[in-house]
């Protein structure tokens, strides 16, 4: 029986008096970059010495700009919308290229990295909200693709072992009205230099309501569920359609909707927990304990059994009140699952 492996969505808290904005800015190449490559390395090690088996490299932008900008810059495309190769690099692989160097110096053995890009569907929602044009879109998912082959290509002191194409707005956005043969297209081109490299490809998705369309996609051999908060969402997936398709799913075990715990934490302090940060730490000592998220895995296991391949958070960090309180959270994760791996 194979083990689960432990990863992460990607975004986290900043360090105190560091902004989004400005490391956005740095990554563009608008503003300093002397603090850019240093957060992102020291989140990358956060992440790895909480337990992480392959961690998700830092995401501190948005989104959907991250890929969109270079994809709408003249100067980085041979048409419209059509990016160069030389384009498709982003500075936060960069970034884990030197986190991993020496990683690798001390241990001989390359770090194994989960990559995120925003999947083709998200961003051709954000550029042209509800119309269909079907030509754009396979050039997005072609892009798409040519930032992992990009990352593929350049790595060499780590293995990017896991690509996920993150596309929360299938099965929500009701602007979504593209026919599903060329989504299950889109996603195909999307996980494609990722397949080919022999990585799994996951597609993180807020709501599994049309999960069978990623079933359907060749190159995507992984759903993501955010079913910690959300236990129903495992309800809606379909073991047998899993086995038909060999695609395996992703569990969220651990909560990430810091707002919806904070909520509950205002209710029995009867004030504003974010003004009191240090009640935040009943959220791991209390809430999101070891023995809680390693009992949510193993009712999920029996329910899909060894279609589970991966387990972490529901989702990213990035809004929590602290790195320190988010790496709490990917330690607890951390111990339950090597907890349930031991059992196996």
């Amino acid at each position: 029986m194979t083990e689960i492996l432990f990863d992460d969505i990607g975004s986290f808290p900043l360090p105190p008096g560091i902004s989004k904005a400005a490391l956005s800015d740095a990554a563009f190449g608008r503003g300093d970059d002397e603090t850019l490559f240093p957060v992102l390395n020291g989140i990358f090690e956060m992440k790895a010495a909480a337990g992480v088996h392959i961690p998700t490299y830092p995401q501190i932008r948005d989104m959907n700009e991250q890929f969109l900008r270079p994809m709408k810059d003249d100067a980085c495309c041979n048409e419209p919308f059509d990016l160069k190769e030389e384009c498709a690099g982003t500075v936060e692989m960069q970034a884990v290229e030197l986190c991993c160097k020496r990683l690798y110096e001390e241990t001989g053995e390359k770090p194994r990295v989960r990559m995120c890009v925003t999947g083709p569907t998200e961003l051709f929602l954000k550029e042209f909200g509800g119309a269909s044009y079907a030509d754009i879109y396979r050039l997005f998912a072609k892009d798409v693709n040519l930032f992992v082959h990009k990352a593929i290509k350049d790595a060499k002191y780590y293995t990017i072992a896991t690509v996920s194409v993150d596309e929360p707005s299938i099965g929500i956005n009701p602007l979504l009205s593209l026919p599903a043969d060329d989504i299950i297209d889109a996603l195909t081109i999307a996980g494609s230099a990722a397949s080919k490299s022999g990585a799994d490809v996951q597609i993180h998705i807020h709501s599994p309501l049309y999960y069978d369309l990623a079933c359907r996609a060749e190159t995507i051999n992984v759903i993501g569920m955010e079913s910690a908060a959300t236990p129903s969402y495992a309800d809606m997936i379909d073991r047998r359609v899993l086995e038909q398709h060999d695609t395996f799913v992703r569990a969220g075990i651990s909560r990430t909707d810091i707002f919806n715990l904070a909520g509950t934490l205002n209710e029995k302090y009867g004030g504003n927990v974010w003004a009191k940060p240090e009640l935040f730490q009943e959220v791991v000592t209390e809430m999101e304990t070891p023995a809680l998220i390693e009992k949510r895995l193993r009712t999920l296991y029996t329910v899909f059994g060894d279609r589970i391949k991966y387990a972490g958070p529901d989702c990213g960090l990035g809004a929590w009140p602290s790195q320190e309180l988010a790496a709490a959270l990917l330690k607890n994760t951390g111990i339950a699952i090597d907890s349930f791996n031991k059992s196996l």
